[in-house]
């Protein structure tokens, strides 16, 4: 997918942009977590940990993707997708770097991300949130997410999403 100086794409959950944008993915959601919750970042012995424990392996096909989102060729943002059943794949790793903000390129990753969920067999898309992500609830709604009712449950997920591919 390409729009302007965007390209969005498949990429192996391994490459070396990938592992960067998984790490400042979770640093940002971790470190946001704790601010909330207790006033401190993440210890980073816990973010080493917590990084290598969840690598990637479930974006690989046949059951899920990884997409990469470049601006003007430079590693912008990610989504992942893992489907869950026959019908469902869920959204996963949507980030989008800081400084890649505001030029249209979340939208382009979701939408990048429902194509590869198409291509796995998917006919619904889910995924979880959390309250204080407010820019990528709006997102979500804004292409069509629904609040539906839990289908996790985890202390960091407090909002969910579905809508048909």
């Amino acid at each position: 997918m390409t729009h302007d100086a965007w390209t969005v794409a498949p990429e192996p959950f391994d490459s070396p942009d990938a592992v960067a944008l998984w790490r400042e993915c979770y640093t940002n959601m971790s470190d946001s977590w704790y601010l909330l919750k207790e006033n401190r970042r993440t210890d980073p012995d816990e973010l080493e940990r917590e990084i290598a424990a969840d690598r990637g392996t479930d974006f690989v096909p046949p059951e899920g993707a990884l997409v990469i989102a470049r601006h003007e060729g430079a590693a912008a943002g990610m989504a992942g997708v893992r489907l869950l059943d026959d019908s469902r794949a869920e959204l996963k790793r949507v980030f989008l770097r800081p400084e890649f903000r505001g030029r249209g390129g979340a939208e382009l990753i979701v939408r990048a991300a429902e194509d590869e969920a198409r291509r796995l067999g998917a006919r619904r898309m889910v995924l979880e949130t959390r309250s204080d992500f407010v820019a990528a609830r709006a997102l979500y709604e804004r292409l069509g997410y629904d609040e539906i009712e839990p289908y996790t449950f985890t202390p960091y997920s407090e909002h969910w999403y579905g809508k048909e591919l």
